[in-house]
């Protein structure tokens, strides 16, 4: 049982109950061109972690994969791997946008510097992560994932199952990294929200999250998201009736593509809204790089169990950027422990 007097994101140690594994997968977009990048994460992922409990991967991509790659990859693990092609309708930008439109806003964005501000295929991909992804054929059989992608660094030793730490724990969504959206990409997206939320009180939990999202309860969003490269995840909550409909409404404004709307936002925001505040777990003892930023667990306990190859005192945890801080005061608002 977890100690009551731990905030739910900091027992990821406790040992697990269950001698079975947990019905999940890990999940990889990516394109032949990435091989390189892909080869190290997945040599990464295995030693690290997968090696111990031989779960299987999928990976996806919009165009077919070569055997050459598959072959590249494949050598690198004892797991079950499977290849997949994206349905084009769940890939390309929908007919009914208006491509002046969505023209404009990539110029736009070009000339203000933004990151993929003029990218199609960025939007594409944000916006198969957001709504589509976990309705793909290959993923049906499972429930829950670890979404990787290429190049990235895993730091340290994990010997006991996320997954089924996850199940457990009746955790939905973790994370390493949050911290703050860029203002450019996402000037309508809070505003389309609180449209939401006005037709759908239904779905918002009565124990919610809304104080990492927000310091005024909701009229203003502080930008906070968690950072989608990495999570570790229950696809049920994706399928549900209440982010299925989030989703549509946000298709429907066609954000995904007018502005530069990500599935890091829109999984976050979903996530902190539509059930407890307590089953987002933020994993610690993960040690994780995505460039430019990186977590390393700081306690030196924890650093140590992990044989972890980051410096415990380099970690974005609390950097100026950071959301960590808003997430942990939904335990320790005014000095009480949820």
């Amino acid at each position: 049982m977890q100690n009551p007097k731990t905030p739910p994101y900091r027992d990821s140690t406790s040992p697990s109950t269950s001698s079975g594994r947990a019905n999940a997968t890990l999940v990889f977009l990516c394109r032949n061109s990435d091989l390189a990048g892909v080869v190290s994460t997945i040599q990464q992922v295995e030693d690290r972690f997968n090696k111990k409990f031989g779960y299987p991967w999928v990976l996806l991509n919009d165009e077919e994969f070569t055997d050459y790659f598959k072959t590249r990859v494949s050598v690198l693990t004892d797991a079950p791997m499977q290849f997949g092609l994206i349905p084009r309708e769940h890939w390309v930008q929908p007919d009914w946008i208006d491509e002046g439109r969505a023209q404009q806003a990539r110029r736009t964005m070009k000339m203000q510097g933004v990151i993929y501000g003029d990218s199609v295929s960025y939007r594409n991909m944000c916006r198969f992560n957001s709504g589509f992804f976990y309705k793909h054929s290959l993923l049906q059989p499972y429930r829950y994932y670890w979404r990787v992608e290429p190049s990235i660094k895993l730091y340290c030793d994990l010997d006991y199952d996320p997954f089924l730490f996850m199940e457990e724990h009746k955790k939905t969504y973790g994370f390493t990294i949050t911290f703050d959206e860029i203002p450019k990409t996402v000037p309508t997206l809070w505003d389309t929200v609180k449209e939401f939320m006005k037709e759908h009180p239904e779905y918002i939990d009565k124990d919610n999250g809304m104080d990492y999202l927000s310091e005024d309860h909701g009229l203003t969003w502080n930008l906070c998201h968690f950072w989608s490269n990495f999570e570790i995840a229950d696809m049920d909550f994706w399928r549900s009736e209440a982010y299925e409909a989030f989703f549509g409404f946000l298709e429907s404004k066609g954000g995904f593509y007018y502005e530069r709307w990500g599935d890091a936002p829109v999984h976050s925001i979903a996530a902190a809204l539509f059930q407890p505040k307590d089953r987002i777990h933020f994993f610690s003892d993960i040690g994780y790089r995505h460039d430019p930023f990186q977590h390393c667990p700081r306690g030196y306990d924890e650093w140590r169990r992990g044989k972890c190859a980051c410096d415990r005192h380099d970690t974005f945890d609390y950097a100026g950027q950071s959301c960590l801080w808003r997430f942990e005061d939904l335990f320790y608002m005014q000095g009480k422990v949820s």
